[in-house]
């Protein structure tokens, strides 16, 4: 027969457990002979104006202190709020025996240590499911004078969460007065602080609104089915949680009609980008810029155009703009990504580590550099700061799109016959599609306005190899860029 019988406060009292641990480890009562109750809430308004205060008590005498391992006391706030009426017996049997067997301390596989980390561990995950899955819906105004609430949200939590949880809501939704209800607990934020009240029904909440349909068809409207994994779903969001979830009642429907919708998406034809312009729609932007010393739609105007280009962030944060470089009717001209520290400072394309491998290949080559125009897909230098360096970071796309058509237009004004795309960012710009580089290497395709293109690697892709792999790698390098002096004989230089 239990010696002692502690009443807690409630499903959640983990203070008033843990007051009386402690006296019973004084005490020395050993966990066979507790009996662990919890008594009933009392009942209250949860939309009362404020919270029923308890009546005040003579304050105690302070307990005695008991030490116990660090990571109990963290692992006791989440697992004495599990949904296992035996929970209170099992913490103060693995707390006793922390205290009276300190090996234990030291054994994460014993059993009663196992259970409770595996009770914190589902308070846990059931919190933060209560994060994800509360759904708030609207309630109409009848407050006079002060705020009245505002939202109201029906939610079933498995284990005893509500008071654990509720500070979040509180910090998320500071500015909106809200209640969450639940059968067991309810909370509301009045704009200053939390109230806690007993459990409600289903039907204290409010009932669906227009929003809600709205919500549920930009729900519909993005799902991709080509992303849909059905097991992975369930196991991110249980389906004892979709009863109340509005979208839950799309799931069904949108996942059975997942492998048809699938197959249209592949079978429709691909889109055009939307920032694909002609040459044209530069010149005239050229034209525009006040009349000066350059004449309108030649390579000096248009580069005195692209100092002012703020299409995107990249143009506010470089030194300047680096345009190309080479004579105005070159044979060949070489694209490469973007300008990189040296070419951001000095202004002038592939004149540092990259643009010194890039004249080592030329001079193998017999190329002059100033019979070739060389320049990049995007005009300015992205990076992010190191300490005092600044690392090369790839553009985005957006940004690749943003600058194309300053390079469209440096094309038509150039009118090389044959280009080469150092790398997958210019071959995608010239190309307007995703180049895999190692698979089409070495290889001339064509255009939409039939100028040639050849595709290999940047020189920086180079450098990035480990040494002993250079030497091979410039080598078969140079032989893919041998193929444009040996497919064009106009001028001497690819002869």
């Amino acid at each position: 027969m239990a010696e002692r019988v502690v009443v807690l406060a409630g499903e959640a009292d983990v203070a008033g457990f843990r007051d009386a641990a402690r006296g019973l480890l004084v005490d020395g009562v050993a966990p066979e002979r507790v009996e662990w109750q919890v008594r009933s809430r009392a009942d209250g308004d949860l939309f009362a104006d404020a919270p029923v205060e308890p009546p005040s008590a003579a304050p105690a005498a302070p307990s005695p202190t008991v030490r116990v391992p660090a990571f109990f006391v963290p692992l006791c706030e989440r697992a004495a709020l599990h949904a296992d009426p035996n929970r209170f017996g099992l913490l103060y049997r693995l707390l006793w025996r922390l205290v009276h067997e300190p090996a234990l301390r030291d054994d994460p596989l014993d059993p009663d240590r196992m259970s409770v980390e595996q009770m914190a561990r589902t308070v846990r995950r059931e919190m933060h499911k209560m994060t994800a899955f509360v759904r708030f819906r609207p309630l109409p105004s009848t407050g006079e004078g002060g705020a009245a609430l505002q939202h109201v949200a029906w939610f079933e939590p498995a284990h005893h969460i509500v008071e654990a949880t509720a500070p979040f809501f509180a910090r998320r939704f500071a500015q909106m007065h809200w209640a969450i209800l639940t059968p067991e607990r309810c909370v509301r934020w009045d704009g200053t602080g939390l109230v806690y009240g007993p459990g409600a029904r289903r039907e204290d909440a409010p009932p669906a609104d227009a929003a809600e349909q709205l919500w549920l068809t930009y729900y519909a409207n993005i799902f991709n089915p080509a992303r849909l994994k059905v097991a992975m779903m369930e196991k991110e969001m249980p389906r004892r949680y979709w009863k109340n979830l509005p979208e839950a009642a799309l799931i069904h429907p949108l996942s059975a009609s997942s492998a048809e919708r699938s197959h249209r998406m592949v079978e429709k034809a691909a889109s055009e980008p939307s920032r694909r312009r002609p040459a044209a729609s530069t010149a005239l932007r050229v034209d525009q810029r006040p009349v000066g010393a350059h004449a309108p739609g030649s390579l000096p105007a248009l580069f005195d155009a692209t100092s002012y280009c703020r299409e995107c962030p990249l143009g506010a944060l470089a030194t300047q703009v680096v345009n190309g470089e080479g004579p105005a009717q070159a044979q060949l001209m070489l694209v490469g990504e973007q300008p990189g520290d040296r070419e951001d400072l000095r202004g002038r394309p592939f004149v540092g580590p990259a643009g010194q491998l890039l004249d080592r290949a030329l001079a193998a080559l017999g190329w002059p550099r100033d019979a070739l125009y060389l320049t990049n897909a995007v005009r300015h230098f992205k990076y992010e700061l190191r300490g005092q360096r600044r690392i090369h970071k790839t553009p985005a796309q957006q940004e690749v799109a943003a600058c194309l058509h300053w390079l469209e237009s440096e094309i038509a004004l150039v009118a090389p016959q044959a280009i080469v795309a150092l790398g997958a960012t210019a071959a995608r710009a010239l190309l307007g599609r995703p180049v895999a580089v190692m698979k089409e290497r070495g290889r001339w395709l064509a255009r939409a306005d039939g100028l040639r293109v050849l595709v290999t690697l940047h020189p920086s892709a180079l450098l990035r190899m480990p040494p002993d792999e250079r030497d091979a790698a410039f080598e078969r390098w140079l032989e893919d860029l041998r193929q444009a002096g040996t497919n064009f004989s106009a001028t001497p230089l690819l002869q």
